[in-house]
């Protein structure tokens, strides 16, 4: 059996990525929970960091924080690493605070990576990989930002998720 896809259509271009169930299973059903339902249909890539990451799946136009499911538990143990194009999940402070959110680390971020089970070594868990559209990926880590709504690094243009989409292997 092979690894579900999702197809992430933006404003600037797709982005198809490969997730993995067996390293972080509740991660990926969780992710898959939100796509399913509709939920990340017009949110925004609201964060975007040269040489860092891109952030999104929780906001609106406007920035308009979206209401979510109860946070999961993160997987970031599971040996995977913030590697360049990998997916992972964002949160707050707290561990084990993701629901929605997730980024696309745009180069190696090993510092994100678990470490230890504590809450300055627990890290980000990584769920997926980008397997086409990393040039998309990188156009839009490099959009002009400033601060809007209380958050910086946020693009000046919106940067809006269309949809996110389980796909057929063979249709992307």
């Amino acid at each position: 059996m092979s690894n579900p896809l999702v197809r992430i259509l933006t404003n600037y271009g797709v982005i198809v990525a490969e997730l993995y169930p067996e390293q972080a299973p509740a991660t990926v059903a969780n992710f898959l929970r939100y796509a399913k339902s509709g939920f990340y249909t017009n949110t925004l890539f609201h964060r975007a960091i040269p040489n860092f990451m891109i952030q999104g799946g929780g906001l609106e136009r406007g920035m308009y924080l979206k209401a979510t499911e109860e946070p999961i538990l993160n997987e970031a143990a599971n040996g995977l690493k913030n590697k360049k194009f990998t997916l992972s999940m964002a949160r707050l402070p707290a561990p084990h605070s993701a629901s929605s959110q997730f980024f696309i680390n745009v180069c190696d971020n090993d510092f994100l990576d678990y470490t230890a089970p504590t809450d300055e070594g627990f890290g980000y868990c990584v769920f997926g990989k980008v397997i086409n559209g990393t040039d998309v990926s990188i156009t839009i880590s490099e959009a002009a930002t400033g601060e809007r709504s209380g958050h910086s690094d946020v693009p000046e243009q919106d940067v809006v998720i269309e949809s996110v989409d389980l796909v057929e292997e063979d249709s992307t």
